[in-house]
């Protein structure tokens, strides 16, 4: 079984989206159908996922000592 990497996003935009903090790391889950809209679903301060405008976001790829030492907190 292959297993997916998680895909991890900063917010540098909040405008009306007062459950997301600007440029902290956001752990971002899969949903082609939100994508051709042009959005994004992420896990918000709320600890639920919610669709946001993508470009709110920019993804990165940490290295994977960083993504551990961040994982409690994006879960």
């Amino acid at each position: 079984m292959k297993q997916h990497k998680r895909q991890l996003a900063i917010c540098i935009r909040n405008k009306g989206a007062e459950d997301l903090e600007i440029r902290k790391v956001y752990r971002v889950l899969p949903d082609a159908r939100a994508a051709k809209d042009g959005l994004i679903r992420v896990i918000d301060e709320s600890g639920e996922d919610y669709l946001y405008p993508a470009d709110y976001f920019v993804p990165v790829e940490l290295p994977r000592e960083a993504e551990r030492a961040l994982s409690p907190a994006l879960r």
